[in-house]
């Protein structure tokens, strides 16, 4: 089941954000660090209502921040339309429970959700050492659109984008 996360779920949230720190870290990602994703992010996340979580074995098993907000860096890149576009940010399934399709069902959920507002476009973006993520926006059909430099990271985003019907 997926749902909009509520601020009790935040204490798992972030358990799960450190799960998967440690394992950005282990191979030399350090995509999201001690600044950024933080505590506060994920409460206005809820706040905002962009954080859904998915539930599996009756534990959250991953999240996604979805809405339309799209980082300033995004500009001047090449993408696939000009239409007002959802925007995947923030996603990670808890290390516990890989390999059993959770990323690919908050990903289609997003798609879905897009689709409820009205919206046939989805971009996103992740580091360009973040092997899983990569892998997972092509298995699920997303354009390689370029690259972009953010968060001052020394290696380059790679960014994607998606006509959805």
């Amino acid at each position: 089941m997926i749902r909009k996360a509520v601020l009790v779920d935040i204490d798992q949230i972030m358990d799960i954000l450190n799960k998967t720190k440690a394992e950005m870290h282990s191979y030399n990602n350090f995509q999201w660090d001690k600044n950024y994703p933080n505590r506060e992010d994920f409460i206005n996340d809820i706040k905002k209502e962009n954080l859904y979580c998915i539930e599996h074995e009756k534990s959250i098993a991953g999240f996604v921040c979805a809405n339309t907000t799209q980082p300033i860096e995004y500009n001047g890149l090449n993408w696939s339309s000009t239409k007002e576009a959802m925007v995947i940010h923030r996603m990670s399934v808890n290390p516990e429970f890989r390999q059993k399709g959770i990323g690919t069902k908050l990903i289609k959920f997003v798609e879905r959700l897009a689709i409820k507002n009205n919206i046939e476009y989805l971009k996103t973006d992740t580091y360009s050492l973040n092997v899983k993520m990569n892998n997972l926006f092509k298995k699920c059909g997303y354009n390689f659109i370029g690259e972009m430099n953010f968060l001052g990271k020394e290696k380059p985003f790679y960014c994607y984008d998606i006509i959805i019907k």
